[in-house]
């Protein structure tokens, strides 16, 4: 089933927390690709100073200022995608990163879309999850609730979530102490043990 706009609408780290145990699917003319949610971060605007929307409203961090249920994409390393999921109420600028999926449907065509046979390689970090799925910057402000791309529940999965210190935010200083990097634990599919 899939996950309905309300529950997008709650504080980053309970969003984070959640999406532990979720499918993130994409729907696309190729075909259908998705894979089970098992690492996040929570990005919580205002009080973060790891968040892109730390410093306020810009053209690049304006998706964060909507409702939550609306996919954010950005570039790193000049060729990477990471996958965000807008969190909270209007005006309150939180996000969750997609930093590691368990790959369930679409293998083959993830396989072509990373040019990699290793089932582990495929989408163990938020650069390989985007590239697998077929998710470019063009899905900056795509609707979580359209048919595209979307998260639905799983049946069957279980996992024990724990936290940790999130991953590259060494710049965000107290901030980069922070645990609210969520992770089901034990996972090989974690793009970071």
């Amino acid at each position: 089933m899939k996950l309905p706009r309300e529950f997008y609408l709650r504080d980053g780290l309970t969003v984070a927390r959640e999406l532990i145990g979720k499918k993130l699917v994409t729907n696309l003319p190729e075909g259908l690709t998705s894979g089970i949610i098992v690492e996040t971060e929570a990005y919580m605007g205002k009080i973060d100073a790891a968040a892109h929307s730390y410093r306020g409203k810009t053209e690049r961090t304006k998706i964060f200022y909507g409702a939550g249920g609306f996919v954010y994409t950005f570039l790193i390393y000049g060729k990477n995608i990471c996958t965000n999921v807008v969190a909270n109420v209007e005006n309150v600028p939180e996000a969750v990163l997609i930093r590691a999926l368990e790959p369930v449907d679409g293998v083959e065509l993830m396989k072509i879309r990373r040019g990699k046979k290793n089932l582990r390689d495929l989408c163990s970090g938020p650069g390989k999850l985007s590239q697998a799925l077929g998710i470019t910057k063009n899905f900056y402000g795509a609707d979580l609730c359209g048919e595209e791309i979307f998260i639905e529940t799983v049946e069957n999965f279980q996992a024990e979530v724990a936290t940790t210190k999130r991953i590259n935010v060494d710049y965000a200083g107290a901030a980069a102490d922070y645990l609210w990097r969520f992770i089901a634990a034990g996972n090989k599919f974690l793009s970071v043990k």
